[in-house]
């Protein structure tokens, strides 16, 4: 098994290579794993190939990049038992496992290689610098997670409402669309307000603050901390969720729904609202909303963050550390070269390959220099990094991707959680499966909000009580 000296031989690696510089007579091979990049696609391929070249341009360096293909579902526990088997690429995403990899010495130091660089030192956003000196193992320089709700404009068009300015108009926007037969199919009442899927992570996003869970930690009456899961506000939010659900206008499949599940429900309009994590995923659903519906013009609006009563904003976002991103190996013998990589694809030449994609697939150049954005730019992403300074040579965004990060950048406040010792593991996986386990239940109306005792009973005693006591010694 690899040990904590391995972290420390890597670090010190990159310290030399760092102050002693590297020359290579031979394009230095990196391997690299993401879930989304595989050997043998056509697409992937010609990705990698761009970024070859680009770093290639930027300082000189010639590089080989390998992907190393893990595919299909459940990406985290393949990779995690690929590090744990010895096979370690160079590069690698993280999609959750990635603490159990810092115990083992996998992964490097992040910070001092980053500090090396050009451009991504000068683009990481608020929430990564912080996130980086609680965590300096990954590192995803893309605007913090903020799910937010969408529907087609032509949808709110057609019940003559305008977009919902608190919770009570968002109740009555979900009843509009459950009432009215807005997919055509004759059958007014069967399709949901809104649906979303595994959890109600979603939901939460804009809820929290309307209903007064403003952190994953708060004070109680008496002054203590208590975990936001167990307060009066939760169970006044939870209560207006099952509300919802026993109106049918929130779609109690929620948990057994994945999230092309999710989609399709959005596209076939038996759900009216979804909820998309980031700018480019709303630009996404707007793209595959209009594939679905060839021959009308159909856009997508983003929908506005409700007052509640106890407030308004965006969840508060968790800045211990990154739920996901980029790690580099600290048994890589060219961690310097990776860093290479990911400090290209902040570079404004590199933006044009990670946020634009392909010239002739996704935008087209003229003679003069115009560049033009074509249908299959709904569909592209970036991989490694959203720069904040990079400013495009055409604007493709959609107007709901665009009001996504200034909604972001409007409603954004930081968390106060904390990064939990590995001796906590059991007890927060064990609190988190009864909450998750009594929300589907208050949803699904399997139990009443009158035992929401009985849950913080089960909640406590399931490794709240030992989660509580230690963060009461971690907050001031």
């Amino acid at each position: 098994m690899l040990t904590k000296r391995l972290l420390m031989a890597g670090t010190a690696l990159v310290t030399t290579l760092m102050l002693a510089g590297t020359a290579f007579a031979d394009p230095v091979v990196i391997r690299i794993v993401a879930g989304d990049l595989q050997p043998d696609d056509p697409a992937s391929e010609r990705y990698i190939k761009e970024i070859e070249d680009g770093v290639k341009a930027m300082d000189g360096t010639e590089v080989d990049i390998q992907m190393t293909p893990i595919a299909g579902s459940g990406y985290a526990d393949k990779l995690g038992a690929m590090l744990l088997g010895g096979d370690i690429p160079d590069l690698i995403y993280f999609q959750g496992g990635d603490q159990k990899m810092v115990e083992q010495g996998i992964l490097v130091d992040l910070n001092p290689l980053i500090a090396n660089t050009t451009s991504l030192k000068n683009e990481l956003y608020g929430h990564n610098v912080e996130r980086m000196k609680n965590y300096p193992y990954l590192v995803y320089d893309f605007p913090p997670r903020a799910p937010q709700p969408v529907i087609r404009a032509d949808w709110l068009e057609k019940l003559g409402m305008a977009p919902p300015q608190t919770v009570d108009e968002y109740t009555a926007l979900f009843q509009a669309i459950h009432d009215a037969d807005l997919d055509g199919d004759g059958t007014p009442g069967n399709t949901f307000g809104l649906t979303a899927y595994v959890n109600t992570n979603e939901l939460d996003d804009i809820f929290n603050q309307a209903f007064g869970v403003t952190g994953t930690w708060m004070k109680d009456v008496d002054g203590q901390w208590i975990a936001g899961r167990v307060s009066s506000a939760e169970k006044a939010k939870l209560a207006y969720y099952a509300d919802l659900a026993k109106k049918g206008l929130f779609d109690k499949e929620y948990v057994t729904n994945k999230f092309d599940v999710k989609e399709d429900k959005f596209y076939t309009g038996k759900a009216g609202v979804i909820f998309g994590s980031s700018a480019e995923t709303v630009g996404i659903y707007g793209g595959k909303m209009a594939a679905a519906h060839p021959g009308e013009t159909i856009t997508l609006t983003l929908l506005p963050v409700p007052k509640g009563p106890a407030g308004q904003g965006l969840a508060a976002v968790d800045v211990s550390k990154e739920s996901r991103g980029w790690a580099i190996s600290a048994l890589s013998q060219h961690p310097d070269v990776a860093m290479k990589i990911m400090d290209f694809l902040a570079s404004p030449a590199g933006q044009i390959v990670d946020r634009m994609g392909f010239e002739g697939v996704h935008y087209t150049k003229a003679a003069d220099g115009a560049v033009t954005v074509t249908p299959d730019m709904a569909t592209w992403y970036a991989r490694f990094s959203y720069a904040p300074s990079f400013k495009p040579p055409v604007e493709w965004r959609s107007q709901a991707s665009l009001d996504f990060l200034a909604s972001v950048n409007k409603w954004f406040a930081a968390d106060n959680s904390f990064v939990w010792l590995a001796d906590y593991a059991a007890d927060v996986d064990a609190a988190e499966n009864v909450y998750r386990s009594w929300v589907a239940k208050f949803i699904t109306g399997e139990a009443g909000m009158d035992q929401w005792d009985a849950y913080v009973k089960e909640w406590t005693g399931a490794g709240g009580a030992k989660l509580t006591d230690y963060a009461r010694t971690i907050l001031k």
